[in-house]
């Protein structure tokens, strides 16, 4: 190697170790504490985001069992008040479907005026 060269080594050293001096560090200090803390706020955001992903994907997992859930009560509540099972229901109490049409109660004027039947 020549001089030249073995000079041109030692000046890029040295500059490389003036840029990391001490002293340098120092002054950029609070630089690097922020970036830090930029760091870390960073890296707390995607944790708490994934947090709230999974949160919700539990939440959608348990409106689409609770959907399920409605759908087979209420199929089973409208199978259940259908005529035919409320007969049949009523059969074992010991009441019968009447064949006879419900009667119409009618008051004359003077029993309305009067208010009593």
């Amino acid at each position: 190697m020549s001089d030249q060269e073995v000079n041109r080594i030692k000046k890029s050293t040295l500059y490389i170790k003036e840029l990391f001096s001490y002293k340098w560090i120092l002054k950029n200090l609070v630089f690097f504490l922020f970036v830090a803390f930029l760091t870390v706020l960073y890296i707390a955001n995607g944790q708490k985001a994934d947090k709230i992903i999974r949160d919700i994907n539990v939440t959608e997992r348990q409106i689409r069992e609770l959907k399920y859930e409605y759908k087979t009560l209420k199929s089973e509540e409208i199978f259940r008040s259908r005529e035919a099972q409320i007969v049949q229901a009523a059969s074992g109490l010991g009441l019968k479907l009447s064949v006879q049409p419900p009667m119409h109660i009618t008051l004359s004027a003077e029993q309305k005026e009067n208010g009593k039947p």
